[in-house]
């Protein structure tokens, strides 16, 4: 989205460039991203407002919340640590691990339809598998919710990503509510319940969109915590000043039950992060993620996918985005979010209401979610158990077909089941 000229006359052609890490705009671009702007108020809600296909991800946030989850081995890692210390400080490391995985341009996700889907599965090195399972619940507010599992280790991940865009005279700002919710289903607390760490999420700046360097920047406060081990740490995200300090650097204290700091973290998320011991002063690395290995999510083939799975809906939109070819990247897209309004204009002529396929609404008002994956899956299953129900959802593996029962809304799926029971 930066307002500049292409620096090369001459580009590449695509067979040599990572189209996502392309941050350039032409003049028609520019044109284009200027007549938005000026129609641009601060503090206005940018989630209505229809964005040039030029800053856009071949991917839509569905996928792009996987990029949290490309670091299994040290999920892996928490789970089998000794105690909740080391326990809790696998976690945080897990959850930092991710962030650098984005294209280096300024680039924003696609904004998901409602009902859009997006499944997918990793191999993972130690011979289990995990599967990954979202959905578009909401349109206006945006909201996406999603589940994670690996069965054979006993891992398993609920959450939700709710962006609020805002514009904020030379910089945009996505603030992202949510919740990510991790539970080790074989290691319970004191009541027996499954240990459980509630994580939220920094938010996202795109800076200089009007003048200056165009780079997104990583802000405020990322708190996670361990409620039946009292652990938590609050990690500032913190922005570049206008005159000092430096840009992607974290600080953040971690503190026990009796709010005693034990280690304090610092450093830079897209780089390296040091722990220091505070009873001992001792300092080393916590985590380096030039030294890491991500391992992107497996999808099943798009001759097998469903016409609204995020890969297939928005193909001819990434397939030309990926060519450059904004004309129709943009035809593209609008015959999409058309289609979308069209079928929000017949449910309201029609007084029906959207109901999602893949999740149900939260069952108790101390459930942390709204939405859960409709699906039960005991905590006490064994694996094997856990891995058939979790398949049984919706196609994730290659050669699975859909079945008539996945039109059936989540929540009188759940009823038919109760009754065949």
């Amino acid at each position: 989205m930066a307002i500049h000229k292409s620096k090369s006359k001459t580009a590449p052609s695509n067979a040599e460039v990572n189209t996502e890490d392309i941050d350039e705009v032409d003049e028609q671009g520019q044109s284009i991203l200027m007549g938005i702007i000026t129609q641009l108020r601060p503090g206005c809600d940018l989630s209505r407002i229809t964005l040039p296909t030029f800053i856009l991800e071949r991917k839509s946030m569905l996928e792009r919340i996987t990029n949290q989850l490309q670091q299994p081995d040290f999920l892996l890692e928490a789970h089998a640590a000794g105690t909740p210390l080391e326990r809790f400080l696998a976690v945080v490391k897990f959850y930092l691990s991710g962030w650098h995985i984005a294209p280096k341009a300024v680039k924003k996700p696609l904004n998901p339809v409602l009902g859009e889907f997006f499944t997918c599965y990793w191999d993972l090195p130690n011979g289990q598998q995990a599967y990954y399972i979202s959905e578009q619940t909401s349109h206006h507010p945006p909201k996406s919710s999603y589940f994670y599992m690996i069965p054979d280790s006993h891992i398993r991940i609920d959450g939700s990503v709710l962006p609020r865009s805002r514009f904020l005279g030379n910089s945009t700002a996505a603030m992202m509510d949510g919740l990510t919710v991790i539970q080790f289903l074989d290691i319970k607390d004191s009541n027996g319940k499954p240990e459980k760490y509630t994580l939220t999420q920094p938010n996202m700046y795109a800076r200089g969109i009007l003048f200056g360097k165009m780079r997104i920047e990583m802000g405020d406060h990322m708190v996670i915590k361990c409620p039946s081990t009292g652990y938590s740490i609050d990690i500032e995200f913190k922005t570049k000043g206008f005159i000092s300090g430096t840009y992607d650097a974290i600080e953040g204290t971690l503190k026990d039950a009796k709010s005693k700091s034990l280690y304090e973290i610092t450093g830079k998320w897209n780089d390296v992060m040091n722990i220091k011991d505070l009873s001992t002063g001792k300092k080393s690395v916590f985590l380096d993620v030039k030294k890491t290995s991500p391992q992107p999510p497996k999808v099943h083939p798009m001759e097998e996918q469903g016409d609204f799975e995020s890969r297939k809906l928005w193909i001819h939109v990434t397939d030309a985005l990926g060519h450059r070819d904004h004309t129709v990247a943009t035809e593209e897209k609008f015959k999409i979010e058309d289609a979308q309004r069209e079928a929000a204009k017949k449910r309201a002529e029609e007084n029906v209401e959207f109901h999602p396929k893949l999740f149900r609404p939260r069952e108790s008002q101390d459930d942390e979610l709204e939405w859960y994956l409709y699906k039960h899956i005991p905590n006490d299953a064994p694996p094997i158990e856990q891995a058939k129900l979790i398949l049984e959802s919706v196609p994730i593996l290659p050669g699975q077909r859909f079945t008539p029962e996945f039109e059936i809304p989540a929540f009188e799926k759940m009823s038919i089941g109760s009754k065949k029971k």
